[in-house]
């Protein structure tokens, strides 16, 4: 078990101890950049205990939203702290639950077939000249969705939002974004690099600077309500090494810093 499971997460993990040795259901609200790791946790977690994870994947906002109007989720994990720290706010999240799970990238993507050649992005970059006039740039919707959230803060930090943000096509989330510039409706995409590498119809053309945009975490939580003993001993799973070993097979980081606890 890693270290940084710590007193707060080792309290709820008494009361999971006092439950039955039956198999469990455990719902899971997760972000739509965790599709495939999470399915594939899914699949292993079964297997290592009998339990069930049921899995509702979409944007962290429509999640959030959901989970604030009664959805029956019992762990959350967001694209951002924003969201995670919505639902603490409204006391919709388990104390000393709250953990920063994985770390991703942002990156800028093209259909394998393009002709462009990989480039640096930074303040002289001038996204818009990748383009035809009447073409858009995909990304998941900057005012709700936290890949567009990052990319937005990644372009402000660029000076380059102006020129940049007329020119997009804001999708619900960020698979979405992805599956334009797969089908080929859009030259040119913001995603996260773990979309990029699950991808085959997608080229990486560039990566953002890491100092461009606040570093990309996905915080994990219990929601409250009446706590699912088995939602706390997955959550302790999820933290240890044989999940983070199928996380790095997807190409998510762990966070640099200690999971923040709330």
């Amino acid at each position: 078990m890693r270290h940084l499971i710590r007193t707060g997460l080792a309290s709820l993990l008494l009361l999971a101890a006092a439950t039955t040795a039956r198999a469990e259901e455990i719902t899971v609200f997760a972000a739509a950049s965790l599709t495939n790791a999470m399915t594939q946790v899914a699949q292993s977690y079964a297997t290592a205990t009998g339990d069930t994870l049921q899995l509702s994947f979409a944007s962290s906002s429509t999640l959030a939203r959901q989970i604030a109007a009664g959805a029956p989720a019992d762990l959350y994990i967001s694209a951002n702290q924003k969201w995670m720290t919505w639902l603490a706010d409204q006391d919709l999240i388990a104390a000393n639950s709250r953990h920063d799970l994985l770390a991703n990238a942002l990156v800028l993507i093209a259909p394998a077939d393009s002709d462009l050649a990989p480039i640096t992005i930074n303040s002289q970059t001038d996204l818009t000249s990748l383009i035809g006039d009447e073409d858009r740039i995909a990304v998941g919707d900057p005012d709700h969705v936290p890949a567009g959230i990052y990319a937005r803060q990644a372009l402000e930090n660029l000076g380059q939002w102006d020129t940049v943000e007329p020119r997009l096509a804001r999708a619900d989330n960020v698979r979405a974004a992805l599956a334009l510039v797969e089908r080929g409706e859009a030259p040119l995409g913001i995603v996260y690099a773990t979309d990029a590498a699950i991808a085959t119809d997608v080229k990486i053309i560039a990566t953002f600077p890491e100092n461009s945009h606040p570093a990309i975490t996905y915080p994990v939580a219990i929601t409250t309500g009446k706590t699912n003993p088995a939602a706390v001993k997955l959550l302790a799973w999820l933290l240890g090494d044989d999940a983070g070993v199928i996380f790095a097979e997807y190409g998510f980081n762990r966070p640099a810093t200690s999971p923040k606890t709330q």
